[in-house]
C-alpha cells in the first residue's frame, strides 16, 4: 500500500521558517546584522594609515532630517561641491579616530587629504549647518561619538576631524 503526501500550509511554513533560521545564523556568524544587507551605494574608499582603517563609504540620504549611519562602513553625505562629510560608529569603523593625529594622511576617492584639525564637541553644541557649509579648500569632515555612551549606537559628544587636500 503506497501513501501519496500532499504539500500543505504546514510544509510551506515549515520552508519559510527554514530559510528565515538559515539567513539569519548566517548574520550571525559573520558579525552582520539583517539592517547591514541593505544595498548601499558604494561610492569610494576611505584608507586612513595611521590607524590601520580601509572602508568602502556609502552615499547617504536624509531621512526625517537625520543621517542613518551604516554599521559597518563609512557613510557619506555632501551638500557643498568641495565639501564631503563622513560618519562612522565609533564601536565599529571609526573605532580607532580618536587616535587620529594633526598631520595624518587620508586617503579619500584617491585623492590624499591631511588632518588639520581635531575637535570634539557636546552634542547639543554641534551646528550641522556649519559643518556642511562650503568650504575654499577640498574639505574632509569625520565625525564619530565620543564621551560617554548613551546607548543605541550614540554618545554625549562627538568626535570631529577636519582634513584639507593636499
Amino acid at each position: 500500500m503506497e501513501i501519496k503526501r500532499r504539500f500543505n500550509l504546514y510544509d510551506f511554513r515549515f520552508v519559510l521558517a527554514l530559510v528565515y533560521f538559515v539567513c539569519f545564523g548566517w548574520f550571525l556568524y559573520t558579525g552582520l546584522s539583517p539592517v547591514d544587507a541593505i544595498n548601499y551605494d558604494i561610492v569610494a574608499e576611505i584608507k586612513i594609515p595611521a590607524i590601520d582603517l580601509v572602508s568602502d563609504v556609502a552615499k547617504l540620504q536624509l531621512k526625517n532630517h537625520q543621517l542613518e549611519t551604516p554599521n559597518d562602513i563609512v557613510g557619506s553625505f555632501s551638500r557643498a561641491k568641495n565639501k564631503t562629510f563622513l560618519i562612522g560608529h565609533s564601536s565599529t569603523v571609526f573605532k580607532n579616530l580618536n587616535e587620529l593625529k594633526v598631520g595624518d594622511v587620508v586617503f579619500y576617492d584617491e585623492v590624499n587629504y591631511t588632518v588639520i584639525k581635531i575637535e570634539t564637541f557636546k552634542k547639543e553644541d554641534i551646528n550641522m549647518n556649519k559643518l556642511l557649509s562650503r568650504e575654499e579648500n577640498n574639505t574632509l569632515i569625520l565625525m564619530t561619538c565620543a564621551g560617554q555612551s548613551l546607548g543605541n549606537n550614540d554618545a554625549t559628544h562627538r568626535l570631529i576631524i577636519t582634513a584639507e587636500i593636499e
